[in-house]
């Protein structure tokens, strides 16, 4: 088990990205959490190594109205999350 801290920049507001990662993080069995901020969006994944993986190439590519310019993620501490929601 292991957890990403991923943000997300690029026209990634306002076309879907946010409902895009947690569908996808739902069919990976991913647990965490997916929220906008002020430069783009920033997400939390939970799960199986291969599983991340899938998900990071998924938010490069996002939804098709989309344009990612840019992505980071790190490896954090696990914390067990339990499911995947999306933060107001």
């Amino acid at each position: 088990m292991k957890r990403f801290y991923v943000t997300i920049k690029g026209e990634v507001q306002g076309v879907f990205f946010r409902k895009f990662i947690k569908n996808n993080a739902i069919k990976l069995n991913l647990t965490g959490w997916v929220k906008n901020n002020k430069s783009g969006v920033e997400a939390v994944f939970e799960g199986k190594a291969m599983d991340l993986h899938k998900m990071i190439l998924l938010c490069r590519k996002g939804p098709p109205n989309a344009n990612v310019k840019n992505l980071n993620f790190k490896e954090e501490t696990v914390k067990n999350e339990t499911k995947f929601v999306i933060l107001k």
